[in-house]
């Protein structure tokens, strides 16, 4: 039989498991630290924080982090249900210590010590919402949580979800600028979703596996700043012309397809959160230092003169190590309606997807952010 200390004390850490910030012992001899707790509890990897844990995109996003064998502790943080979402997913046999945090007053603990901050918070996007209107209230949440990071951890990897992108990732950047703790490699908008889609939709067409599929998608990540390379899709294949305007639409309007078909009970959750968990992945393996990790995101570039572009990247230690040019482009891709003639057919889906417009879209949404910040 366990003595009663023992109970006492695995109860202990249990508890501190799951309510770090109202573990506390009078008895110090047998008090059980946290850090005490990380090392019995977790198993080697890293520690993780997701800002919005118990949101639509936050709960399947916090359910796939704790089946990640590369995640040692996972911090779970919202400002409503987190104990409830944390209490549920600790349950879950796998490796990684799972603790919540709940309030702005909890912030700072669930940031301390971090390793990658994946950050889906913020209002999900409803029929007849533009990701304008997203801006309005998902702009402070996001700037909020980045100045949490800028406190606490610094040196994290910063994998940021929360809508508008184009728009977010730039606010947070003026963020960590006026806290002098940027740096450019560590911030990275996750387009992930894009890609998934462009990698399922164009195996649809060639009626192959989609993991045998790898689609570029440049750009941003709403509408026309959505630019899926096709000419550059792997295995090496072509589309006719109406082929490439069916993917091209589909892909751009991916999101659309599904809050429509949610019909007001919500939006891309269960996909997004698929495809942040694959990129987080992608994230911790360039931190571990495996070799080769390239993924397409949304960071500060010298791709074009924009100061933020979506292309592939090479993670690593420090984030984003290398940025990757476009490559080549095919004229659908590249041009602009006014390179071609009025009566070409062609002409309708260039001015819909050609860069030169997703560039000029892009402008705009990279200015509304960092305005929000300097105004």
């Amino acid at each position: 039989m366990a003595s009663s200390v023992e109970v006492n004390q695995r109860i202990a850490r249990l508890s501190a498991h799951l309510y770090p910030s109202n573990f506390q012992m009078e008895d110090s001899s047998s008090a059980v630290r946290r850090a005490d707790c990380r090392a019995k509890g977790g198993a080697p990897g890293f520690k993780v924080a997701i800002l919005g844990a118990a949101g639509g995109i936050g709960q399947p996003l916090a359910m796939l982090m704790k089946m990640n064998p590369l995640v040692s502790v996972l911090h779970l943080y919202d400002v409503v249900n987190s104990p409830g979402v944390t209490a549920d997913i600790s349950h879950m046999d796998t490796g990684a210590v799972v603790r919540g945090f709940l309030g702005q007053a909890q912030l700072d603990n669930a940031l301390t010590g971090v390793d990658l901050v994946i950050i889906p918070a913020g209002v999900p996007r409803k029929p007849g919402m533009t990701r304008d209107d997203l801006f309005k209230i998902n702009a402070g949440i996001v700037k909020t949580l980045c100045e949490g990071i800028a406190r606490c951890c610094p040196r994290a990897i910063v994998n940021l979800i929360s809508n508008p992108v184009n728009s977010t990732v730039p606010i947070a950047a003026e963020v960590f600028k006026k806290a002098g703790t940027y740096d450019p490699k560590r911030l990275l908008g996750v387009t992930m979703l894009d890609v998934v889609r462009a990698n399922t939709f164009v195996a649809e067409v060639l009626g192959l596996d989609p993991r045998e599929v790898d689609v570029p998608v440049v750009g941003g990540h709403a509408g026309v700043t959505i630019l899926p390379l096709l000419s550059q899709v792997k295995p090496p294949c072509s589309f006719t012309k109406e082929e490439t305007e069916y993917l091209t639409d589909r892909i751009q309007n991916g999101g659309t397809e599904v809050v429509e078909a949610k019909a007001g009970t919500g939006s891309a959750t269960l996909s997004m959160a698929y495809a942040a968990v694959k990129f987080a992945d992608a994230c911790l393996r360039g931190l571990r230092g495996d070799a080769g990790v390239v993924e397409c995101s949304f960071v500060a570039s010298q791709v074009t003169e924009l100061p933020f572009f979506a292309t592939k990247v090479r993670l690593g230690r420090n984030g984003a190590e290398e940025v990757y040019q476009l490559g080549p482009l095919n004229e659908y891709e590249s041009k602009t309606t006014s390179s071609f003639p009025l009566t070409n057919s062609i002409v309708l889906a260039v001015g819909r997807i050609g860069l030169e417009k997703a560039k000029r879209e892009l402008a705009g949404s990279i200015e509304k952010g960092v305005s929000f910040i300097r105004k």
